[in-house]
Order: structure tokens, then C-alpha cells, then sequence
């Protein structure tokens, strides 16, 4: 079968809400394909399924064009940066940075990541009125375009034009900025997917209403007052501001699971562990000061028995329990001789129990469960509060300082902050996506807790090539220009930052490496070890991973379509005026090799096999053979065949030619010959032409 379109110009998000439809309700569609409402209510009606009268929604000058501009096509190519590529530590890793608006991007990986992502990590503008946010929109639409694409009249479709194109920063040109990112967002993650938002006052109460709409109220997960400036800060009107927020929404909140956080072996040296979590011996129950005596309380003086397996008892008429358990201990609240009074009533003593130790060193006692506190300690479940000294603000600009040597950068997010939520959200095999990746502490992040952990997560930073203003950030500019010999832009700041982290992460796992490799030859000496080979498999294992850590990235740019590419022809036709080719190099011809398989589901990160055709190159990957350049023949059409016969791992189900690059000879020789060629292995080839 043969199939011609213009994908590159028509690569769009993928929408599989139809699919679903037809494949559950398909009873539900009249002949003609129209999806008949009424009987589709009364199906879920019949399966007692209620319906709700009474709903809310979010409005905003904007919002219908926002729904457009999250199924708009894309107007660019993705193109690999191939020296940076092709470098030996770049060249097989999986982890991405890509440069361009995170829109483009996001369509662009609509296809070959949808629900693949299992956290995003994103920290949107704040629009704080001083951090630069406005809405720019350079598509050019018109009114009437706007007019015949979302269904609105004329003087609505001149005002949203007005807005967005006035460089606003008004809450709903930000709606409008964020409401497509998440709507693509939300198609990438995963079943049981993740994310979380940073942001502060000033959008938190829109953004818990877009994120309703986007994801649904239902997959709401928390919403964490994050203590990033525990002084506070005295600038702000009325309180000394001390957080911002995180927002955590699932995909599906019923296949959701948030990790509990790991406690290290030194942060448990005091503590003990039950199963209510973490704990360690704190106030004795037995009063003390001016209020103790027992006639300032003298319901609190009372005797509590404890058995000979600590458990605790209290009884109404102050007799002996009867039972209790072996030898039995009565204790009052007496100091010195005399009678005090206990700090807990009879009822939170049996309501409580869990929460009291008893302690036998010397005198019988019985003290306080002291359970950690705000940043004392971190539990197994994370708290709705989320706080720990090292979620400062300021850590995240000495750590970029530490870094890059200076403050390149305004408030960078605190590392640890990110590896939280990548420890809560994740698993050590996932893909994390952050699509406004500012300093690059997410990729940071990523590599770190991988090192300690012996994970494999993977990164996909989108970063706009915003350009630095030298008046606002001089150093910044001056950094970026002399030292790394750049265009000034915040891009170059997040390259470099990745560049840096990850050697600073080899050095990490260098000595983690040799610290294990001592502990095999310590142990290689002991003789009478139990399980001594399990041991060093098991180190040698941890060794391994630690050496394959994934430490490099590969680059992509989001590039203009070409000028004058616009061929619309829905099939091939010799009549009409082609696009010049002669302009193409072949860095434009890979660009848009990269963009096709992309958008055919073949993964960014996934370099395509070259396919020697005798004298022709083409390109092979996940069953798709791309034949991009000109100079097929017919004696190249012979090998491909034979090839198909005779390779076992060369199966296309698919081979996609570049029509501007082929005569229409070629073309319909290799459509009827895929078409009609009985191949050995009984695949069914489809023949698309592109342009």
C-alpha cells in the first residue's frame, strides 16, 4: 500500500480519547462514524453511574485558544547536535538536553514518549511581576483563523489576538502560556506517573484549578508548603514569607505509588524504629515543676502496671489488672517521696501506647516516644510539610556557585529538594522530564541519586535559548561569552552545569568504586565468613553498575521548517512546482530524519542503523527503513529486497521515502515492487512517500 502526507509539517500530539471510544462504546457511533451522545449517556446511566448537575470550571480570555495551541502542529525540525553526539561518552547515552520553546518540544515527543514518562519535575515562571514572565506568541493567526479553528465570533477572536500578542503577564495569559504544556505533559506520563510544580503565591490558586482541569480533581495528590527560607523573608507585606509550594498530581492516583524516603545508617544511630516509624526515648511521663505536686492535679496521681513484657496498664478503680502477663510492676509518679503527678491522663495512656517506652535501668520508669520533628529527621512517609535545612534557597546558589564558580543563575532550585522528589516519585529505571530546566539541577540531581543508589534513571531537559541581557547579568554574559565561547544564553548555562555535575558525579562513584574494592579484599582475607562468595558477587554486582553509570547527554535543537517548504500535494504529481533541494545540506537532511522517526515513535535518545543498500545509504530502526537521499536505483531497490530475504534482523514493516529526493520512476517502481513482492519472511511492507 502505498501512503502519501506531509508529516513534517503536521506533527501533532497524540489524542488516543477516540480510540478508547470506538473500542469500549463502539455501539455508541451510528454508521457515518458521529459518536451519538444521548446513547452513550444512558449506557453509563444504566450502569448506575451518576451524573454530577452541579459543576465549576476554569474560564480565561485564552482558554480556547490554548485548547488550539495544544493540537496545533509543530513549525520546527528537531536537529541533533552531532559533535556533541558522537563524542565517546555522549554517543550511548540515553539522557537528553534539548534546546528550543518547550511546546515545539513537546509535541515533538508526543509520539515517541507517550506514557512513557514516570515523574516530571517543573518549575514553571512564577509571574511575580519581576521575574520577566510575559506571553509571547509569534503564530500568525488572524482573527478569522481563530474564528473558523475554535468557533468563537469575531470580537471575541480580535481580543484573544490582542492579548496575546501585547506581551502580557496577567493571570491568564500565564493559564494560557502553562494550560498546553500540561495538557502534553499529562499524555507523556506514564499510567501510574508523577509530577510536581514549583510555585509560590502569586499562581498557586490558578494553578490547583488548571491542574483540576488538565489531570482531574481526583488524581490531586498534595499540595506541600516547601520551606525554602526558614528565617523568612521581611520584604514580603505582613509575614515573613518562609515557602513556597509544591503541587503533586498523578496520571491515575489509584496506580500511583509515592515512595517512602530512605533514612541513612548514620541519621539512625539514635533513633529505634516501630511500626509507626522512627522514634527515641524523650520525656519522662512523670511530671515535674510547680504544677506536678498532686494536689495541684490529683487526677493525674494514679498507679500504672507494667507486666514482665513492658506492656502498660491503667484501670478505672486502680486495682490490678487481670490481665496482664508474668510478674507484674505497680509505679506511681513519687519524686523524693513525694506524691507528683503523671503528665498523661488514664485515657491517652491507653489510647497511646505505642507512643511510651519503658525503661529498666535501675528504677522502673516510663518515658515519651519522641517521634521526629520538622526537619529533624525525615520519617519513612513523607510529609504534607516539606521541609529540611538543605531545601534553603541559598543552597541552591552556593551549589551553583560550587559548580560553575559564580552566581550565574537566579534561584536555582536546592539539589536536595529535587532528589527528594525524585526518591519519592521514582524508581531506579524511570524517565524523569523537566521541561524548563533553568540551572539544570534536575539532570544534576538525576546523576547523583543514580550514584548512590545504583540506579539507571534517565533526563530529558528542555531549556529555551533565552538570551542573557548583559545589563541584568553581566557575569552571566561575560561567562558564558568569554569562557565558554558561546552565544550568551541561558541554554549554554544548563549545558555547561550538566557537564560539570557529571564530573563531579565520576568522581563521586570513583571512590565509592575503590571504597568497595578494599571491602572485597578485606573480605577475601576473612576464612570463616558466612556467605563470603554471595558477599563479593554481590559487591562486584554493585561495582559494575556503578562503572556503566550513564554520565553523558545528547543534544537536540528545535530548527525553523525551511522557507518555501510547503508542499501540500496529497499525492505525487510531476506538474507541480517542488521545493528546491539543492539548498539542503545534509545536516538539514538529518534534521529531518531525526524529526520523522520521532514523530514515528522511535525514541530521541535512539541512534537509527545505518543500512548499506550497494552504493545507497539508508536508515533502519524499530521495523521503519527511512530512504532519505537521491541516487536510488533500481539496482539498490534489488539489494533492499534481497536484504529483506536473506538478513534475520532486518524485518521493515514500513519504508519511508523522501519524495523530493526521488524521481517518479523510482517512486512507483519501489511502491509496486514492495507491494507486489512476495518476501520470504511474509511481511507486509508499507510504502509511504513524505515530504
Amino acid at each position: 500500500m502505498t501512503t502519501v502526507h506531509k508529516l513534517t509539517n503536521n506533527i501533532k500530539m497524540q489524542n488516543n480519547n477516540l480510540a478508547i471510544l470506538k473500542k469500549h462504546f463502539s455501539h455508541c457511533f451510528d454508521k457515518d462514524g458521529n459518536f451519538q451522545i444521548e446513547k452513550f449517556t444512558k449506557n453509563l446511566a444504566d450502569n448506575e453511574i451518576n451524573f454530577s448537575k452541579e459543576s465549576y470550571n476554569l474560564d480565561w480570555l485564552g482558554k480556547s485558544y490554548a485548547r488550539l495551541l495544544a493540537c496545533d502542529s509543530t513549525t520546527t525540525l528537531l536537529k541533533p547536535i552531532v559533535i556533541h553526539n558522537t563524542k565517546p561518552k555522549n554517543a550511548q547515552s540515553q539522557n537528553l538536553l534539548i534546546k528550543g520553546d518547550n511546546l515545539e518540544v513537546l509535541k515533538h515527543l508526543a509520539q515517541a514518549y507517550h506514557e512513557k514518562i514516570k515523574m516530571i519535575y517543573i518549575d514553571p515562571p512564577y509571574n511575580t511581576g519581576s521575574d520577566g514572565f510575559v506571553y509571547n506568541d509569534d503564530r500568525k493567526f488572524t482573527a478569522k483563523d481563530l474564528q473558523n479553528l475554535i468557533g468563537i465570533d469575531e470580537e471575541k477572536a480580535t481580543r484573544i489576538l490582542d492579548f496575546t500578542q501585547s506581551k502580557s503577564n496577567s493571570h491568564s495569559a500565564w493559564l494560557t502560556f502553562m494550560y498546553p504544556r500540561l495538557y502534553i505533559a499529562k499524555q507523556l506520563l506514564k499510567d501510574d506517573g508523577i509530577i510536581f510544580i514549583s510555585i509560590d503565591d502569586n499562581e498557586v490558586a490558578q494553578l490547583r484549578l488548571l491542574m483540576d482541569e488538565v489531570f482531574g480533581e481526583e488524581n490531586f495528590v498534595a499540595e506541600l508548603p516547601t520551606i525554602m527560607n526558614l528565617k523568612g523573608n521581611n520584604d514580603e507585606f505582613g509575614f515573613a514569607g518562609t515557602h513556597e509550594y509544591s503541587i503533586v498530581y498523578s496520571k491515575n492516583k489509584s496506580n500511583t505509588i509515592i515512595h517512602h524516603f530512605h533514612v541513612n545508617d548514620e541519621g539512625l544511630e539514635d533513633w529505634t524504629e516501630d511500626e509507626f516509624g522512627f522514634y527515641k526515648q524523650g520525656a519522662n511521663l512523670k511530671a515535674t515543676g510547680i504544677n506536678a505536686p498532686m494536689e495541684k492535679r490529683p487526677n493525674l496521681f494514679f498507679p500504672i502496671f507494667i507486666d514482665s513484657k513492658d506492656k502498660v496498664y491503667v484501670t478505672d478503680d486502680n486495682n490490678v489488672p487481670n490481665d496482664c502477663c508474668g510478674e507484674l510492676k505497680t509505679i506511681y509518679p513519687v519524686t523524693n517521696e513525694t506524691n507528683m503527678s503523671w503528665r498523661w491522663s488514664k485515657d491517652k495512656i491507653r489510647n497511646e501506647k505505642e507512643n511510651i517506652i519503658v525503661s529498666r535501668n535501675g528504677n522502673i520508669g516510663i518515658y515519651k516516644k519522641q517521634r521526629p520533628t520538622l526537619g529533624d529527621l525525615p520519617t519513612k512517609k513523607p510529609k504534607t510539610i516539606f521541609y529540611k535545612p538543605e531545601y534553603s534557597s541559598g543552597n541552591g546558589t552556593a551549589q551553583m556557585i560550587n559548580i560553575l564558580g559564580d552566581k550565574y543563575f537566579s534561584n536555582p532550585k536546592p539539589l536536595n529538594l529535587i532528589k527528594d522528589f525524585l526518591e519519592i516519585g521514582s524508581s531506579p529505571n524511570d524517565i524523569i522530564l523537566d521541561f524548563f530546566a533553568g540551572s539544570g539541577t534536575t539532570g544534576d540531581a538525576v546523576m547523583q541519586l543514580n550514584a548512590e543508589e545504583g540506579g539507571n534513571r534517565k533526563y530529558i531537559l528542555v531549556q529555551l535559548p533565552e538570551v542573557i541581557d548583559p545589563n541584568k547579568n553581566k557575569v552571566a554574559y561575560d561567562f558564558v561569552k568569554e569562557e565558554l565561547k558561546a552565544e550568551p544564553t541561558i541554554f549554554e548555562i544548563t549545558k555547561e552545569r550538566l557537564i560539570r555535575a557529571a564530573k563531579k558525579t565520576k568522581d563521586t562513584i570513583f571512590q565509592k568504586i575503590e571504597d568497595k574494592r578494599k571491602e572485597i579484599k578485606i573480605i577475601e582475607g576473612k576464612l570463616d565468613l558466612e556467605d563470603k562468595e554471595k558477599t563479593i558477587k554481590q559487591l562486584q554486582t554493585e561495582i559494575n553498575t556503578l562503572e556503566n553509570q550513564d554520565l553523558g547527554f545528547k543534544i537536540f535543537e528545535t530548527i525553523p521548517i525551511w522557507n518555501d517548504y510547503d508542499f501540500e500535494a496529497e499525492q505525487f504529481d510531476t506538474t507541480q512546482t517542488l521545493f528546491d533541494t539543492g539548498k539542503l545540506s545534509e545536516d538539514d537532511i538529518n534534521a529531518l530524519l531525526t524529526t520523522w522517526k520521532t514523530a514515528d515513535g522511535i525514541l530521541l535518545a535512539q541512534d537509527l542503523d545505518k543500512v548499506d543498500l550497494d552504493t545507497y545509504t539508508a536508515y533502519y530502526g524499530n521495523n521503519k527503513l527511512y530512504l532519505m537521499h537521491k541516487g536510488f536505483t533500481t539496482d539498490n531497490l534489488k539489494t533492499l529486497l534481497h536484504k529483506i530475504d536473506s538478513d534475520k534482523a532486518f524485518n521493515p514493516t514500513t519504508v519511508i521515502a523522501f519524495g523530493y529526493h526521488f524521481d517518479s520512476k523510482h517512486l512507483r517502481e519501489l511502491a509496486e515492487n514492495l507491494k507486489s513482492y512476495v518476501n520470504r519472511k511474509n511481511i507486509d511492507i508499507d510504502f509511504i512517500i513524505r515530504y
